[in-house]
């Protein structure tokens, strides 16, 4: 019976070895960690102003579809996830909005420049909604917005 080799050298291969059990899984931990704002002023701003066009109106503003936009590209979600999620932490919240459906953010995706810049790996990430719009923030801008 032929055994099954491992391609790679063991003098190359990489030995992991976790030293501090604790911090190691606080660190896991953390990774999935998520705390959303929405400032009231965001909230108010949530639906959409009539237009005052025949037709049929808008029911979330572009505000809505840049917070749902900008969630499902910081977690790499799927329009339907994205739906599902954004509609589970206004619930959550215990907010009386609309969800934007995943066929609106998809349609109204064209309209919107969601521009995301990159970050370290150990930095917090903060997604901060108020009435001007979506921020993304790390740490240090953070603190000195505070």
């Amino acid at each position: 019976m032929n055994k099954a080799r491992s391609k790679v050298h063991p003098k190359y291969k990489t030995k992991y070895r976790v030293g501090n059990w604790p911090e190691y899984d606080r660190a896991l931990r953390s990774r999935g960690d998520i705390t959303i704002w929405l400032t009231p002023r965001a909230i108010t701003a949530w639906p959409a102003i009539p237009s005052g066009l025949p037709g049929g109106q808008r029911r979330v503003s572009d505000l809505a579809i840049e917070t749902a936009l900008t969630l499902r590209m910081v977690l790499g979600l799927l329009w339907r996830q994205t739906e599902g999620l954004l509609g589970s932490l206004l619930g959550l919240m215990g907010l009386d909005v609309e969800v934007p459906d995943h066929t609106t953010m998809s349609r109204r995706t064209e309209g919107l420049d969601v521009v995301l810049r990159q970050r370290a790996v150990d930095e917090p990430l903060h997604l901060v909604v108020d009435s001007t719009g979506v921020c993304l923030f790390g740490e240090g801008e953070w603190a000195a917005v505070k």
